[in-house]
């Protein structure tokens, strides 16, 4: 049986990836520290009802890494592990530089020096892009409208410290695997949503705004509303997961990955829909934009498409419906996590 190392595991995505890789025949187990909201419940539901391995550590601590990875000796891993928010990273960039671009080089060097032939996947992230200022955006009543989605070929622009330490570690990931010949990946993921996403102010809008709406929770805007994303439904995302680590791929080792121009939402279209499609309203205030913040992004999957034949295959408007009907079921326990009980 193969083995699957996600570091992060207990997260959003992470606990997605883990089901599905057991329901497929895989061993997995967890790395993780469990300090994220939710992180307990996917802990027990993993544990319990799909006999996932969980160990608790850090990324930061280059022991502990080495000691999960020569103990479980995973023929494949999934590196999820991070520090998620940009404003999270400005309040403490250092915490953020560990989380993110040390423990990424503590579990290359992991690998690196166990001297298996570990696949790795990174999950890095559009931010690795900029702002984007220098694209021609045109302006719409409900959106910002991008000339071209945005591929590969787009410049690296750090902003942020969330954007320098990511964008490292994307590049670290990548040099690994030109310099000491390991088998890496980077996805530049656009804006990830789903089932079990716990959604706050800070990192996952679209769910965020689809819990408070239901909880009666305020939200703040920040700048016009017109910023706009494509979405891609977490099971599109862990189909693209599994393709990157057991296919062939030759010699591109980096994609942008998101639900594309055809599943694109404004933060005014969210709120739009919520009213018109599910009754809801929206307590809303508007505040300054916040630095670094890219008033659009659409992800140009053709390169992947291309090499894999990988589409997204839920529509934004069937995502959010699953997305509404989660949240209702499971309102009284969403709103316990976000109160942190």
């Amino acid at each position: 049986m193969k083995k699957v190392l996600i570091t992060g595991g207990l997260g959003f995505i992470g606990s997605h990836f883990a089901k599905r890789l057991v329901q497929d025949g895989y061993e997995v187990q967890v790395f993780d520290s469990g300090e994220r909201r939710g992180a307990q419940l996917n802990r027990t539901e993993l544990e319990v009802e799909y006999g996932v391995s969980t160990v608790t550590g850090r990324l930061q601590n280059q022991a502990g890494v080495r000691q999960c990875l020569d103990s479980f000796q995973p023929d494949f891993v999934a590196h999820l592990g991070a520090q998620v928010a940009v404003t999270t990273s400005v309040e403490d960039p250092v915490a953020d530089f560990e989380s993110n671009a040390l423990g990424t080089l503590n579990l290359l060097e992991a690998i690196r020096l166990s001297g298996s032939k570990v696949r790795t996947l990174y999950s890095s992230t559009n931010k690795v892009y900029g702002d984007l200022r220098g694209l021609q955006i045109a302006e719409t009543e409900t959106r910002y409208v991008l000339e071209s989605p945005v591929g590969e070929r787009q410049p690296l622009d750090f902003h942020s410290p969330y954007g320098c330490s990511k964008g490292a570690a994307d590049q670290y990931v990548l040099d690994y695997g030109r310099t000491f010949g390991l088998d890496n990946y980077v996805l530049r993921q656009s804006c990830i949503y789903g089932t079990r996403q716990f959604g706050i102010e800070d990192q996952g809008w679209v769910s965020w705004f689809v819990i408070a709406a239901i909880l009666g929770k305020p939200v703040t805007i920040y700048g016009s509303g017109k910023q706009i994303r494509d979405l891609l439904w977490v099971d599109d995302l862990i189909d693209a997961y599994c393709l990157v680590l057991f296919g062939d791929f030759g010699n591109e080792r980096a994609f942008n990955i998101g639900g594309g121009v055809h599943n694109s939402l404004s933060i005014i279209e969210l709120i739009n829909y919520l009213r018109e499609n599910a009754s809801l309203s929206l307590e809303h205030r508007f505040s300054l934009p916040r630095d670094g913040d890219q008033r659009a992004f659409i992800s140009d999957n053709q390169l992947f498409s291309e090499i894999t034949g990988w589409s997204p295959k839920t529509s934004v408007e069937d995502g959010l419906a699953k997305m509404l009907e989660w949240v209702r079921v499971n309102k009284e326990r969403i709103g316990a996590v976000l109160d942190g009980a």
